[in-house]
């Protein structure tokens, strides 16, 4: 590539990045954003009580895919068995969809115990950096140091 060619794909990436406003390393403006929302405060905001409702939904769900996955799974393999006794070759081919059956339900279940499990770890690291935050920094007047007031003191 020539030294003209990358200058002129420099200019040609900078009014793409002025175009689409695109911001770096700070807070979007007032007004932009989703919705019009903003940059706000710029703190990350977690809820105790969503996260721990999400991990419970997730953990119901894979419970209950493996009660009621299991009747499916019982259900082909009894009756591949049959077929396949009685002289048919679709019983080969219900087996086949039976371990089909097994091992997508496997990974479904896998991944609902993994976003449980996601959302609980998520939780309990939030609650301990923030307790750290809060009991690490107080202000000379004794009072803790949030993390949008420690933001307020740099700006």
């Amino acid at each position: 590539m020539a030294w003209d060619e990358w200058e002129q794909a420099k200019a040609a990436a900078a009014s793409r990045s002025e175009s689409t406003q695109m911001r770096l390393n700070q807070l979007p403006a007032e007004g932009s954003g989703p919705s019009g929302t903003g940059g706000g405060s710029g703190d990350l905001v977690v809820h105790d009580d969503v996260l721990g409702k999400l991990g419970d939904m997730a953990r119901a769900l894979r419970e209950q895919l493996s009660n009621y996955g299991d009747h499916a799974r019982v259900a082909t393999f009894e009756a591949s068995n049959d077929l396949f006794n009685s002289g048919l070759d679709m019983g080969a081919g219900l087996l086949q969809v039976h371990d089909a059956w097994n091992t997508k339900l496997a990974t479904l279940k896998e991944a609902c115990g993994h976003i449980s499990n996601g959302l609980d770890y998520s939780r309990s690291t939030h609650r301990k950096t923030e307790q750290k935050l809060v009991l690490g920094m107080n202000a000379l007047d004794g009072t803790p140091m949030t993390q949008s007031r420690i933001y307020d003191q740099i700006k």
